[in-house]
């Protein structure tokens, strides 16, 4: 049956200014990483991605090398959107990165522009699409100079490629010096894409103040610590599990501390009538420069119980005092 989009999509969700720029972005969007591969049913796909355009997420958020195997996030996206959301294209936000190991060779890896300028040829060819909304630089490369990389993510804005930029996992030195070798191309860094979460905040010391400085936004990836900050663990660990299953995420990761935190903090969701992945949301939102939270779903449940954390009132001043006690930088980084 064809797919028509619901038209009450723009109701129940709020787009917010990308720093300076033009851009919005829904409060919440949807990652593919490592529920879109190969590995997993095409149907369950499909019906997670209809599913959150319909309740208004415009942003899907991929990599050249999601999966597994890498590239098949991309290539499933594309058999998707073609048979789906193609009428839409304007819609939607639709970003894509490059800068992990990715094919073979020395040209497949950081950030070099024949790395980059390959890979977005690739992906464009995987998804079907002309171009990229955001493309992304996924993460610095300690050995090419900054002006060439951000010198390939200018040739995509110029040819036409990609309409905006940004980068991932860069530290608020090296944002302001590619900011900086973008602005000799005449093309904004739009975006920041870090991690972030309850038990993450390294990014506290020092990016913020650097986004608002340059007019950047944020998008924060992993605003659930792969499924720490859930209530999936508070009983054992299931046999489905990431912890029991996924590379990413060790059983090892499940610590008597990690559960001392993650009870206090489902305790302080109950009051609030909220999960703790719904909690872990409104927290990441509470900060001026997030401009959303990049989440991930592996099913149509998920991904709506995660989307009713916008349902929720913003945090209080004690709401956040006391979620401190619990939300500590390194929990469950043990594997």
């Amino acid at each position: 049956m064809p797919y028509h989009a619901a038209d009450t999509r723009y109701e129940s969700i709020d787009y917010v200014r990308v720093g300076r720029s033009g851009l919005r972005l829904p409060k919440i969007s949807l990652g593919i990483w490592n529920n879109f591969g190969y590995d997993r049913p095409l149907d369950t796909q499909r019906a997670i991605i209809r599913r959150a355009f319909d309740l208004g997420v415009t942003h899907i958020d991929i990599a050249n090398n999601y999966g597994p195997p890498p590239g098949s996030a991309e290539s499933n996206f594309g058999t998707i959107f073609s048979q789906d959301l193609a009428p839409y294209r304007d819609e939607l936000i639709i970003s894509s990165k490059a800068g992990y190991t990715m094919w073979d060779g020395p040209y497949q890896d950081f950030g070099s522009r024949k790395y980059l300028l390959s890979s977005l040829d690739a992906s464009l060819k995987r998804t079907g699409l002309d171009y990229f909304d955001v493309f992304y630089s996924h993460r610095p490369d300690p050995e090419t100079p900054i002006e060439e990389t951000m010198g390939a993510l200018a040739s995509a804005v110029h040819s036409g490629k990609a309409l905006y930029v940004g980068i991932s996992n860069y530290s608020p030195e090296q944002t302001r010096a590619a900011h900086a070798a973008l602005a000799v191309h005449h093309v904004p860094l739009t975006i920041h894409q870090p991690r972030y979460n309850m038990f993450d905040r390294h990014i506290e010391a020092g990016l913020f103040p650097v986004l608002d400085d340059l007019g950047m936004g944020s998008i924060v990836f992993s605003p659930l610590a792969q499924g720490l900050l859930t209530d999936r663990y508070l009983d054992g660990i299931p046999d489905d599990s990431r912890a029991a299953n996924s590379p990413f995420l060790g059983a090892s990761n499940i610590t008597n501390d990690y559960l001392s935190r993650v009870r206090g903090l489902n305790d302080i969701a109950r009051e609030r009538g909220q999960s703790v992945a719904q909690l872990a949301l409104s927290w990441v939102l509470r900060i001026p420069q997030v401009t959303s939270a990049l989440i991930g779903a592996s099913s149509v449940a998920q991904l709506e119980n995660n989307l009713a954390a916008l349902d929720f009132d913003a945090l209080t001043t004690e709401e956040i005092r006391a979620i401190d006690e619990f939300a500590v930088d390194g929990t469950g980084t043990h594997s």
